[in-house]
């Protein structure tokens, strides 16, 4: 069984994990350089971080199809243990082949990215990799996990996920380890920044819902395992996130205010 939804030229559908079959984006069509990235910064496992299982459907579907492509798997750490350790330890580079390459976010260049909305919640424009503009196409793989912040439930899926493209070094706050600044004044009000700045590049968006996670506070790793069983994606984060909240009964929160932003709006 599959589920589908059609928005505005953006698409989203989902099947079970275990038929699970990654159908790429255009862009990444005969592509020379493919840029993928996973949630996986933190040392724990599915579903705080993406299945080995679902990325290597992926990355298969990937090569697939652009047997040349250089492949890029960045990430940027939410942790002191350094990123060549957590993926050695989720088994990464066992499903990685010889044209594929590892790159840590805080470690590549950065340029400023504009904001493409028309009222900035509070950044106009935001710092992240400029290999982001050097590639032929971009993929967001998120998990699916709620937590609670300020009495209110957050949906971290597709687009949150790209909080790890932004270099701690400049969004740090109180801990070096993390990016806090992009937690003020609300990470649902600066999830409509991401978008603007850098969300609105990416070409396919995948959310490894086989397990969620459920918090009952605010730590993105430390929470409950409920089993799911699908797999959501397709064309746009947006999209791709609101068919996974709403299939799994979640509110859609910060996504209604990006969709009817004119950045989104827009082909």
């Amino acid at each position: 069984m599959q589920g589908h939804i059609v928005m505005k030229q953006r698409s989203a559908t989902f099947s079970p994990t275990q038929d699970f079959i990654y159908n790429p984006p255009a862009a990444a069509h005969g592509a020379k350089r493919i840029l993928v990235k996973p949630n996986l910064g933190y040392p724990v496992g599915p579903p705080v971080t993406v299945s080995m299982g679902v990325l290597q459907q992926i990355l298969v579907g990937l090569r697939s199809i652009a047997p040349q492509a250089e492949i890029l798997i960045v990430e940027g750490v939410c942790s002191p243990v350094s990123l060549n350790e957590i993926v050695g330890k989720h088994g990464l580079y066992k499903i990685l082949d010889s044209n594929m390459q590892l790159l840590d976010a805080d470690e590549l260049d950065c340029i400023e990215y504009e904001n493409k909305h028309h009222s900035p919640v509070r950044f106009k424009s935001m710092w992240a990799p400029k290999l982001l503009t050097e590639v032929d196409c971009r993929i967001t793989v998120g998990t699916f996990k709620r937590t609670i912040l300020k009495d209110e439930p957050l949906i971290s899926a597709s687009l949150k996920n790209l909080y790890g493209l932004f270099p701690r070094a400049k969004y740090k706050a109180r801990s070096a380890n993390s990016r806090g600044q992009l937690h003020r004044p609300s990470v649902p009000g600066i999830l409509q920044d991401v978008y603007g700045c850098i969300g609105h590049l990416f070409d396919s968006a995948i959310v490894d819902a086989d397990l969620r996670f459920v918090s009952k506070d605010w730590k993105p790793d430390r929470g409950d395992v409920i089993a799911c069983g699908k797999v959501f994606w397709g064309n746009c984060p947006i999209a791709v996130d609101r068919l996974a909240c709403e299939t799994i009964g979640e509110g859609i929160g910060y996504l209604g205010a990006i969709e009817a932003s004119e950045i989104y709006r827009t082909p």
